[in-house]
Order: C-alpha cells, then sequence, then structure tokens
C-alpha cells in the first residue's frame, strides 16, 4: 500500500510507522500519489494566532470574539471539547466554558498570517481559490512533473511548513473533486491529512448523513428527511428527475453529489463582492463620541482587509441595530473607490449622522462593495476638504510603519475612544 511519511516524507509501502524516521503519522491510501485535488484548512484558525502570538494561552480554553453580547468567531480546540462553536452566542459559551479567555478579534494579524500562507500555497501552483483567510481549494493537477514529486508529498510538506514557518497547523483533505476534498479536510482535525479515493467514492459517502453536503443546512435538511432522505446511500436511490421536481436545481445538485460527482473547477482569484466588518456592544450605546470611535475601528478593519486583498469599493455602507433589534442600512456611492481607511470613516460618519438620532445602538457594521481591483493609487485630492491628501499620505506613512513594527505600532486618538 502505497504510504507516506507526514514528518520527514519519506515514501515507502505498509507499515504503522516511518521505517526512516519511526514516526506515527502516516499517510496511506491506494490513491495516494494519484490524486491532486486538496482543501486546505487551517485549524481554529483565529484562536491558533493568538496562542501563537501569545505562548501563555498556550494551554487555556480561548475563544475569539465579541464579549458577552457578542458571538463565538471561533474556539480552540480545548473549548471545543466542552462545546463550544462557532457562531454560539457568547452567554451561552462561557455558561459552558466559565474559566475560557476571550480575546477581541485582530483582523490585521489574521490577514498578515494569511498572506504568509497564500505565499506557500502559491510557490505550489497558481491554481489556488481561497475561500476565507484561512482556507483554500488547491489544484495540483500536472504540477508532479514541474516539482518532481506527487501533489500528495507537496500538501505534506506544505502542512509542515505552514506549522515551522509560521506557526500555525492546517488539516488538509485530498481527493479527486472539489466536494469530497472539503470533505476529506473536516474528517481528522487538527493536523489531519485524510484522503477520499475514486474507486471508494460511492462506498464511503453510502451511510454519511445528507447534511454532510455544503449548502443543506436545517431547511434542506428537514425537506429531505421528510421524503424520507437521511443519508446518501438514501439519496442515491432517487430518480434524478424526480429529484429536480420535489427541489428544483439543488435536486440535480444532489443527485451528482450523491455519486461523489462535481465538476467545479478550482477558481484563482474569486470575485470579492464586499468586505466588512461589525461588532455587537456589551451594553447598548448612546453617546456620539463612542459611537464614533467604534465607527472608526471597524472603517480601519474595513480598510485592512482591501489593502491586503489588493481591492477598492466604490460604495461604504453603514449598519446599525437599535435596542429593539431594527436594522438600519445606509450606504453612498462615490465618485472613485476607495481602500482607505480615512475615507471609509468620513463617509461612514456622514452616514451616522443621518441616523444618530434613533440611538441606542447594539450593534454597528461598516463595509465596502462594487468591489474592484486596486488600478491605480489614491492621491486624496478634494476640493472640498484639502487636508484630504495630508491625511491620506500619513495613511500610507503608518501603514508602512506598522508592517514594519506590527499593528500596535501606531494608534489614532480617536480609536482609543
Amino acid at each position: 500500500m502505497p504510504s507516506l511519511c507526514r514528518d520527514c516524507l519519506h515514501k515507502f509501502s505498509d507499515g504503522a510507522s516511518c521505517p526512516s524516521c519511526g514516526s506515527p503519522r502516516i499517510a496511506v491510501h491506494p490513491e495516494l500519489f494519484q490524486l491532486s485535488v486538496a482543501h486546505m484548512d487551517c485549524d481554529a484558525f483565529y484562536a491558533s494566532v493568538e496562542k501563537r502570538d501569545d505562548p501563555s494561552l498556550a494551554d487555556k480554553p480561548v475563544i475569539v470574539g465579541g464579549r458577552k453580547r457578542g458571538v463565538v468567531s471561533t474556539a480552540c480546540y480545548i473549548a471545543r471539547i466542552q462545546g463550544i462553536r462557532s457562531a454560539m452566542p457568547m452567554f451561552r459559551a462561557l455558561r459552558l466554558c466559565p474559566d475560557a479567555v476571550v480575546v477581541r478579534p485582530r483582523m490585521d494579524a489574521y490577514s498578515a498570517v494569511s498572506r504568509q500562507i497564500r505565499d506557500l500555497l502559491d510557490e505550489l501552483t497558481p491554481a489556488v481559490e481561497p475561500l476565507s483567510l484561512d482556507e483554500a481549494f488547491i489544484d495540483l493537477t500536472g504540477t508532479a512533473r514541474l516539482h518532481g514529486e506527487p501533489p500528495a508529498l507537496m500538501l505534506a510538506r506544505l502542512a509542515g511548513r505552514m506549522e515551522s514557518e509560521i506557526g500555525i497547523t492546517a488539516s488538509i483533505g485530498l481527493s479527486h473533486n472539489k466536494f469530497l476534498a472539503k470533505v476529506a479536510s473536516d474528517l481528522d482535525k487538527p493536523r489531519g491529512f485524510s484522503i477520499i479515493g475514486k474507486e471508494e467514492t460511492v462506498r464511503y459517502l453510502s451511510e454519511k448523513p445528507v447534511d454532510l453536503i455544503w449548502g443543506v443546512g436545517s431547511s434542506t435538511k428537514g425537506a429531505l428527511e421528510r421524503v424520507g432522505i437521511r443519508t446518501f446511500g438514501d439519496l442515491r436511490r432517487w430518480d434524478r428527475n424526480d429529484l429536480a421536481k420535489n427541489f428544483g436545481a439543488i435536486g440535480t445538485r444532489l443527485w451528482h453529489l450523491a455519486r461523489g460527482e462535481d465538476s467545479r473547477r478550482i477558481k484563482p482569484n474569486r470575485a470579492v463582492k464586499s468586505i466588512s466588518c461589525e461588532t455587537t456592544f456589551e451594553q447598548d450605546i448612546s453617546d456620539a463620541d463612542i459611537l464614533e470611535g467604534h465607527i472608526w475601528r471597524l472603517a480601519e478593519r474595513v480598510s485592512d482587509r482591501a489593502k491586503a486583498k489588493g481591492r477598492s469599493g466604490r460604495v461604504v455602507t453603514l449598519k446599525v441595530k437599535r435596542s429593539n433589534h431594527a436594522v438600519l442600512t445606509r450606504r453612498t456611492s462615490l465618485a472613485r473607490p476607495t481602500q482607505m481607511a480615512d475615507k471609509i470613516f468620513s463617509e461612514a460618519r456622514n452616514l451616522f449622522q443621518t441616523v444618530a438620532d434613533r440611538a441606542p445602538f447594539r450593534l454597528a457594521g461598516v463595509g465596502i462593495s462594487e468591489v474592484e481591483f486596486v488600478n491605480a493609487e489614491e492621491s486624496g485630492g478634494n476640493l472640498l476638504d484639502p487636508q484630504e491628501s495630508l491625511r491620506f499620505k500619513a495613511e500610507k506613512a503608518t501603514d508602512e510603519i506598522r508592517s514594519k513594527f506590527g499593528s500596535g505600532a501606531i494608534l489614532r486618538g480617536r480609536s482609543l475612544r
């Protein structure tokens, strides 16, 4: 049976441990060196970055997210053992794990680590399709001749480099299409390396629940269960036309996925439609100065993400949620797209002034949309605001200092509100 040591990358046949280094971390599969479509998913990414940057958190349950009235962005595996999950209300998470350390998200730090990971991926192949900061599809078809080694070995080396050079662990799923690669990457987290081959696909899926399929949430799952479909095996017994008749376009997709068929190609540089950030406050806020401080920090986070992706947006959006949960959204179009925090904040602040009298608010969000690649350097020139170009120059200088000395090297006064 083809085997690969995930630690020393030694290739061999059979064995419970590596004959070269003795490691038990072995990838074994009859199609190990034939498959080339992969899904890479970092393990508890935000929490892992926090633990890497603060070693005192290493053995503690860590939750990244808002405070009492926020939600969990992610939780480390120590916290997950106690039942904490992403998107769980924070009050419930703290009830399950009262000794958890709650850390505010640092999007600029996560974006910087994401760029490091992307650099490693780009060394392997140009066919990388990012899904978020911490996961991506990778197509290594045809790269064995270029690199002189099979995709499985390159992926094992990638995981090792991420851990040794960046300090972040990842789980790899290797298969023959995107759907199965994504399924495989979830099988053995953290630090997993799982494989689903062509020959075993139908047999492997047969008893798996249908909510394993991306997009099958509680509503679709309930509709399927009402007609007796709970597993892939149940799904496979249905006629294709009957599935389409009962479930529309998704019925045809389900028919193919029940057989492990997925013809989607890995698309590099997937279109980014919008970039946004929001925060839920621990208490309802009425004070306009404090709210503007939050809007500035949100604008900065949106700007950092836009700069990391090389994007600008032509529309700025402000979202606020009142204490009765009513959501107010305001947006404005710009004469030219921007990625600068100062400009995003300025427009968001103007939008805020149109709803300020509706306070108190429990949540605020800022975003940009109609996003496009940056084609020209922004100058900040504005006849109605002669100081804008000076603020733009100051922001660019700030960006350069932060890139050298860290995100906390310089703070704006308004960010301390």
